[in-house]
């Protein structure tokens, strides 16, 4: 059996520990059929059970549900969605961009609500998220996010600019000049969230088959190494292994996030810290980094910085990047200094997830040939896949709702150049993004390097 509990610390401390189910027998029909057992899948299922229980469902996985980034994630059930407010509203108006921002914000209680009511204790803490600034420019951009959100209506109960005194009330950590608060976000335990989440579409009759891979799908089936499973609608929840399908490499790119926890760290450690209601935590750097404190007292922190795999290839041995795990021990270190030099981690692991080409997440189902499909999350996956499962139900139900009239409904992107056009693109990108920060500290001005290639790619 596959060391599922090496996966991530949540994997290790998932309870009652993850072992697969049954895998599928042998040909099926029903109604829907899920491709993919994380978050994107299992809220599909769920709200597909729970407002049409007639609708016969069945969810296909190839390793268990929650192998995936819904297991091994940042843990922040947050309103981020990829695309920003401006790029939204060029596209679509200005309404329409506030409104999915704001069914984003909404998603976040919604996913607290579920797991009060199916008593998934998946460690749901909704204290905020807190962005530090701890450079000049930094501290610019703090502000112009600010300026943007106020553009569109949204208020200091939505985003607030903080102090340098406000910000270390809420983080502790070195050097900061101020930042940002969003009440919008709820650190979880996302590996609790995902097989309590598989438990419960389950429990309301879902049929969740684990160990069962599919090989291909189209429209009004799936076939899998030994079954056929025949529906007339067909989702596609794969997220960053969709290019593993046949004729969907170039949907997505699977970019890899590695993440660090730390072991539980006293009382001392939390008084100089701060994150006494559980904030999630990020800088406004250009090489993402994300952390959050653990219900039991860790520090779970992450960030990019993993190589692109030529081929959109995603492999188990991609998960660990040495050199990649020591500069997440030290970029955490800087952050808090009294964790000391030798920052006391007791798990590594890492995985992909989906970006698409244009930065921009999408949702939506083909009426014409039954084929629905959501993703592209660029590791804002956890809320942003509840909002996708509430949307791809209404699309499935034939219900013309407030979610299905959203922007991102039906957005298709282009697809990613081809190899090796591909491969050197996002090298570029990511030496570019790992030095940007460095260059704006030694020149006090904003990174143009980093500004172009955000443009480049849609950002």
């Amino acid at each position: 059996m596959p060391g599922y509990r090496d996966l991530s610390y949540w994997m290790s401390t998932v309870d009652p520990p993850a072992v697969p189910g049954p895998a599928l027998p042998g040909d099926l029909d029903v109604d829907v059929v899920v491709v993919g057992g994380g978050y994107t899948g299992l809220w599909t299922a769920y709200y597909l059970a729970t407002t049409a229980p007639s609708t016969r469902v069945a969810v296909l996985e190839a390793e268990i549900c929650g192998y995936g980034a819904s297991g091994r994630n940042g843990g922040w059930c947050s309103a981020l969605f990829p695309t920003s407010l401006p790029r939204l509203a060029a596209r679509y108006g200005h309404q329409p961009a506030v409104a999915l921002y704001r069914a984003m914000q909404s998603t976040v209680d919604e996913v607290g609500r579920v797991a009060a009511v199916e008593g998934i204790d998946c460690h749901y803490c909704k204290g905020g998220t807190v962005t530090l600034a701890r450079t000049p420019v930094q501290l610019d951009r703090a502000r112009h996010e600010v300026a943007v959100a106020r553009r569109y209506g949204f208020g200091p109960a939505d985003l607030d600019l903080l102090d340098a005194a406000g910000a270390a009330a809420r983080c502790g950590a070195a050097g900061v000049l101020g930042g940002l608060y969003t009440p919008h976000c709820a650190a979880i335990h996302p590996a609790r969230l995902a097989r309590g989440l598989a438990a419960a579409v389950a429990r309301h009759g879902v049929r969740v088959y684990e160990g069962t891979r599919v090989r291909a799908l189209r429209p009004g089936a799936v076939r899998t190494d030994h079954a056929t499973v025949r529906a007339p609608v067909v989702v596609r929840a794969t997220e960053a292994y969709t290019p593993g399908l046949p004729g969907y490499r170039r949907v997505v790119v699977p970019v890899y996030s590695l993440m660090i926890a730390t072991a539980p760290l006293g009382p001392e450690f939390w008084d100089r810290a701060g994150l006494a209601g559980r904030e999630t935590f990020t800088d406004l750097r250009h090489l993402i980094v994300y952390g959050q404190r653990t219900a039991d007292d860790r520090l779970a922190f992450g960030g990019r910085g993993a190589p692109y795999h030529f081929g959109s290839a995603v492999r188990p041995g991609y998960d660990r990047e040495p050199a990649v795990f020591a500069a997440l021990a030290r970029a955490l270190a800087e952050l808090f200094p009294a964790l000391g030099p030798e920052v006391p981690v007791e798990y590594a692991w890492g995985g992909p997830l989906g970006v698409a080409r244009d930065w921009c997440a999408s949702v939506g189902l083909d009426r014409a040939t039954g084929l629905g499909w959501a993703g592209g999350y660029v590791g804002d996956g956890v809320g942003t896949a509840n909002l996708a499962g509430r949307t791809l139900a209404d699309l499935i139900l034939g219900r013309d709702t407030g979610l299905t009239r959203l922007p991102w409904v039906g957005h298709r992107s282009p697809g990613w150049e081809p190899e090796p056009l591909r491969w050197l693109g996002l090298a570029a990108g990511l030496r570019v993004m790992a030095g940007a920060d460095a260059r704006e500290a030694r020149t006090g001005r904003p990174d143009r390097w980093a500004g172009a290639f955000g443009r480049l790619l849609g950002r």
